[in-house]
């Protein structure tokens, strides 16, 4: 009996240490890198905060401001300081270029929690060889409330006949423009790039932004303020600023029709050795309901399709959130993807017809 006894309060004892270990031991660490203000808030609610409770991961945020040097440093002294980074596409499709980013295995993403596979629930170009897309920010065309009539497609913001007046556009790139002006002029989308690579589609893209002569904002927020000002009639500006604006002081009808859309997504950096982790967080991050959580916070669109019918209106603000995002159906029509790669290969060589372009 005495030996019973003592073998129960051993065992009883051996538990307890057991589960005092448990649940005081250290979790994991995962550290993302994200950007600072609403959409990094966004992330921390919908991704990172229930990535880990339900793994138990001690998931910690850092914030970048998206240069490669800082990346390329980490990835040379084998010192990271993020496990998973969001990237802007373009950032993306450099560092992949050079090699300092993880493989996407893309077969180990789950379906859509309506059972579509990845490969076809995410939209076109959210996949990558080293990166998954979280969300999709564009591009529109926009116009003053003023407009006794209503625009409504690409033609329409290029017809200064039925809807005189000026338009104001970003001179900070000629990416977007070149492109919106060949679709404008009757270019097929699967033709853009390929027009744009020869010297008379050059010329073409040219010749139709010079005849809408348009006002050259410095950027987006420039264009939003030539038309809030009565300057312009329309203006074309990235959608994030437009809802921003909305939710200030002035809000121009919008244009979805054409729009020009890229991505915000996920990465590793190469040499990362929480790599599996890092993919088991993007995996779980790009799913359904997370990016749906993220769309109700922020004028994103998810990049999957099967999110949008999660999103929810806005915690704080108490707005739908569905009519501001890129990715909704009924604005998705005949958007058009931004090619990164074709850019980072091509850019150095327009900049300068560009810059005198836009300074005449």
């Amino acid at each position: 009996m005495r030996r019973s006894l003592l073998l129960v309060i051993a065992g009883v004892l051996i538990a307890a240490v057991a589960a005092l270990y448990w649940f005081s031991r250290p979790l994991p660490v995962l550290t993302v890198t994200t950007w600072a203000g609403p959409y990094g808030r966004a992330q921390a609610s919908a991704q990172m905060r229930p990535y880990g409770a339900e793994k138990s991961v001690d998931v910690r945020l850092a914030q970048w401001d998206g240069e490669i040097a800082e990346l390329e440093r980490a990835v040379s002294s084998r010192k990271f300081e993020g496990d998973v980074i969001d990237f802007e596409l373009p950032r993306a499709v450099e560092a992949c270029e050079k090699g300092l980013l993880e493989k996407i295995d893309a077969g180990s993403l789950p379906p859509g929690a309506d059972g579509t596979p990845a490969s076809a629930d995410f939209v076109p170009g959210a996949i990558g060889p080293c990166w998954v897309g979280s969300v999709v920010y564009s591009q529109v065309m926009i116009f003053s409330p003023r407009l006794k009539r209503t625009p409504a497609t690409l033609a329409d913001f290029f017809d200064t006949r039925r809807f005189p007046g000026r338009r104001a556009m970003s001179r900070a790139s000629p990416k977007y423009n070149l492109e919106m002006a060949l679709l404008a002029d009757g270019v097929a989308p699967g033709e853009v790039y390929r027009t744009l690579e020869t010297p008379e589609g050059l010329d073409r893209a040219y010749q139709k932004l010079s005849a809408l002569n348009p006002i050259w904002a410095h950027d987006s927020i420039g264009a939003l303020r030539w038309l809030a000002n009565g300057q312009a009639v329309m203006a074309t500006a990235l959608n994030g600023d437009v809802y921003e604006s909305s939710r200030k002081d002035f809000a121009p009808g919008i244009i979805w029709d054409h729009q020009l859309y890229e991505f915000d997504v996920f990465a590793i950096p190469f040499g990362n050795p929480k790599k599996r982790r890092a993919m088991d967080f993007i995996a779980y991050a790009t799913g359904t309901a997370p990016l749906a959580g993220v769309a109700s916070w922020v004028p994103y669109g998810p990049a999957r399709r099967s999110s949008l019918a999660l999103v929810k209106d806005n915690p704080d603000l108490k707005i739908p959130m569905r009519p501001w995002l890129p990715t909704a159906p009924e604005n998705f029509r005949n958007a058009f993807p931004v090619n990164d790669a074709w850019w980072r290969q091509h850019e150095a060589g327009l900049t300068s017809r560009w810059r005198e372009f836009v300074s005449r």
